[in-house]
């Protein structure tokens, strides 16, 4: 039933034998299994080690089970709660039932109505938390004031998504890395009528070459080597939703050929299969490149292009929009403080100047990181001390540093001095919180939100050294 996750289950009975027999029989079907032999303890368990499900009896010395039901209902109610009674308490039972159990067994019982029971009361506390976690998800994701700001530019930007959400237009969404596009493509999802089925995030930059066909559109047993079973590819796993495909501007042209015909039929084949698959899928597309100048170019099919904008939104710059700055950055400051259990009163007057002024090249999520890694050093206030030097360097009415003027007289790019400032960034960020962790790497990949590879790779790549 849930082969890929050990079920952990407390059995709370004061009667050694009752507490033994339970404990092999669930063992032996591959439950974890913990026990209380009191009421009290059954509480102090389920506080320590917050099992899957309580198995949990009526009559029990010090606090009762009715008691411990009670307790387990305010604090988690969808967990699961079996409850075992002698016939002669019966009625107890049924008042446990209103009070929230999931259902009651009579001693002495049979193991396999009680196995069936856990399986069923498993599956209803999944289905419980996904949800539960849908709303919590579709009402904190569809609110972009919240996410986005409030200027008169977001305001224009989401009467447009108002406009096509309800539709099942194809629709490209340009802007800037960092901009805010998955937030767009999310809110147009969670505002149609399809926010009750799957919505899928691919990036098609993410994804070798030579894997992008069989995860777009699944692959056949035996269809390459290493293929042992059959597998459903993204497509598939959208039906009934929406799919988005971020940075789709990184296909390969083969690629483009076969994704035109996948949106034009709906219909797809895994590879090294035969049967033509139908998918009911919306697309969602986004590039932080101008699709059209790649169409000049002849790097994007022009038939695919004009496929995939029926409509298209722009995702304005942070540059672009300064009255949502302090309003995003206080957000950021609040999402921290709270994560690090550490008390933050705001920025100084000079750091709220220094955040309009800047031009933002990395977007909100340049903003964000900068926030993140102030807060670990700062002790109260944001002051410009906690800043990278990029930001605090604002002479003569420009954000350049004066180690990157050179780089100009070099005639670079706008797009390598972005990568150059960005690495300056990286390097700041990650040397901060390396500080704030006293070299931990585990912890400040934690507080990034990035797997532990990803930041040792990254703190190797920029040559940091750590001081522990």
């Amino acid at each position: 039933m849930h082969p890929n996750k050990m079920i952990t289950v407390l059995v709370a009975d004061d009667e050694p034998d009752m507490r033994w027999a339970l404990t092999t029989f669930l063992k032996k079907h591959g439950f974890q299994v913990l026990t209380a032999e009191n009421g009290k303890k059954a509480i102090d368990i389920f506080k320590s080690d917050k099992p899957d499900l309580i198995i949990l009896d009526i009559r029990m010395p010090e606090i009762d089970g009715m008691e411990v039901l009670d307790y387990t209902r305010k604090v988690n109610i969808n967990l699961p709660v079996i409850m075992m009674t002698a016939f002669s308490d019966i009625n107890n039972a049924v008042k446990a039932i209103k009070m929230g159990a999931y259902h009651y067994l009579v001693k002495p019982f049979d193991n396999d109505e009680l196995l069936l029971l856990i399986n069923r009361a498993m599956e209803k506390k999944s289905l419980s938390e996904e949800i539960d976690f849908l709303r919590e998800h579709i009402a904190h994701r569809i609110n972009l004031h919240k996410m986005m700001g409030n200027s008169s530019i977001i305001e224009d930007l989401i009467t447009n998504i108002r406009k096509v959400a309800t539709c099942d237009f194809s629709i490209l969404i340009q802007g800037e890395s960092g901009s805010g596009k998955e937030l767009v493509a999310e809110a147009i999802h969670y505002k149609s009528d399809r926010r009750d089925k799957p919505f899928v995030i691919v990036d098609c930059g993410a994804i070798p070459e030579t894997l992008i066909e069989s995860e777009l559109f699944g692959y056949e047993k035996g269809a390459f080597t290493g293929a042992v079973r059959r597998k459903t590819g993204y497509f598939e796993r959208a039906s009934g939703g929406t799919l988005f495909l971020d940075e789709i501007s990184n296909l390969p042209p083969f690629m483009q050929v076969k994704l035109l015909r996948a949106i034009e039929t709906k219909k797809i084949t895994h590879l090294g299969g035969t049967k033509t698959i139908s998918v009911d899928v919306r697309f969602l597309c986004a590039a932080n490149e101008n699709l059209s100048l790649l169409l000049k170019q002849k790097k994007f099919r022009s038939d695919l292009y004009y496929r995939i904008n029926e409509f298209v939104i722009n995702v304005p710059p942070l540059r672009k929009r300064k009255d949502d700055i302090l309003l995003l950055a206080t957000r950021f400051l609040n999402e921290v403080a709270q994560e690090l259990n550490k008390k933050l009163n705001g920025f100084s007057n000079e750091v709220s100047e220094i955040l309009i002024k800047y031009d933002w090249p990395g977007n909100v999520r340049e903003l964000r990181n900068i926030i993140r890694s102030s807060a670990l050093l700062a002790n109260q206030t944001i002051t410009k001390e906690c800043f990278p030097s990029d930001l605090i360097s604002m002479e003569n009415g420009n954000n350049i540093n004066d180690d990157i003027e050179p780089l100009l007289k070099e005639g670079l790019s706008w797009k390598e001095l972005k990568a150059y400032h960005q690495k300056r960034l990286e390097e700041k960020i990650f040397g901060n919180i390396l500080k704030q962790t006293r070299g931990n790497k585990s912890e400040a990949a934690r507080l990034l939100k990035i797997d532990y590879k990803t930041f040792h790779t990254k703190v190797k790549e920029l040559g940091i050294r750590v001081e522990k």
